[in-house]
C-alpha cells in the first residue's frame, strides 16, 4: 500500500512542480511559482519523509526509489501535456527529447531517491542525527548555494520560506529525539 501512494504522491508532487514552474501558472499565480517550482530541497524531502514511514533499509530505499520516480514522471508527464500546449499527437517526440535532454536529472533521481528513503528510515529507526542533518542542511543552505551560483531567482520571501521550513524541520527532529531519549529512559 506504501508503494501504492508513494506513486500517486509522487506523481502529483512533479506534475504539480512542473506546473508551478509554467508560464501559465507564472501569469495565474505571480513569480512565487517558478521559485518554488525551482526548489531542489524538496526532491530530496519527498523520498526522505516516505523513508520515515519504514521500519527496513531495503524498504525506505525503494520507497524513496517510487516516490522519486512517479515524481519525475508525474513531471515529464505534465511537461510533454496538452495542459503546456504539446499536441496529443506531438508528446511521445517531444517526451522522448525531453527525457534525452534531462538524463543527468533522472540518473540524480535514481540516486538521491533511496539515499534520502535510507536517510528517513535512519531518523526514524536510530534517530540519526546525520540523516536529520542532512535534509535540514538542504533546506537551509539551498538558498545560500544558489546565490552564490548567481541562480537565487523570484520573491526573496519564497527562499525565506524555503528556510523556515528548514529551522521548523530541524525544531521537530530536535524535539522528536528529546521525546525517543525520554520515552525510553522510562521504560528502561
Amino acid at each position: 500500500m506504501i508503494f501504492l501512494i508513494a506513486g500517486l504522491v509522487g506523481f502529483a508532487f512533479g506534475a504539480g512542480d512542473q506546473y508551478l514552474g509554467s508560464l501559465k501558472s507564472l501569469v495565474a499565480l505571480g513569480p512565487w511559482t517558478v521559485s518554488v517550482s525551482q526548489m531542489s530541497a524538496l526532491w530530496l524531502l519527498l523520498p526522505f519523509a516516505f523513508g520515515c514511514t519504514q521500519d527496513q533499509p531495503r524498504r525506505a530505499a525503494l520507497v524513496g526509489l517510487m516516490a522519486t520516480v512517479a515524481g519525475l514522471v508525474g513531471y515529464y508527464a505534465m511537461t510533454v501535456s496538452p495542459i503546456e500546449g504539446v499536441a496529443l499527437h506531438h508528446a511521445p517526440a517531444a517526451a522522448s527529447a525531453v527525457l534525452r535532454s534531462n538524463v543527468p536529472v533522472i540518473l540524480g533521481g535514481l540516486v538521491t531517491g533511496p539515499l534520502f528513503g535510507l536517510l528517513g528510515q535512519r531518523w526514524r529507526v536510530h534517530r540519526s542525527w546525520l540523516s536529520a542533518a542532512i535534509i535540514v542542511g538542504a533546506l537551509l543552505f539551498e538558498p545560500l548555494a544558489r546565490q552564490v551560483k548567481g541562480e537565487l531567482f523570484g520573491p526573496p520571501w519564497v527562499w525565506r520560506a524555503e528556510v523556515a521550513l528548514g529551522i521548523g524541520l530541524a525544531v521537530g527532529f530536535i524535539l522528536g529525539g528529546m521525546t525517543r531519549r525520554r520515552t525510553a529512559r522510562v521504560t528502561r
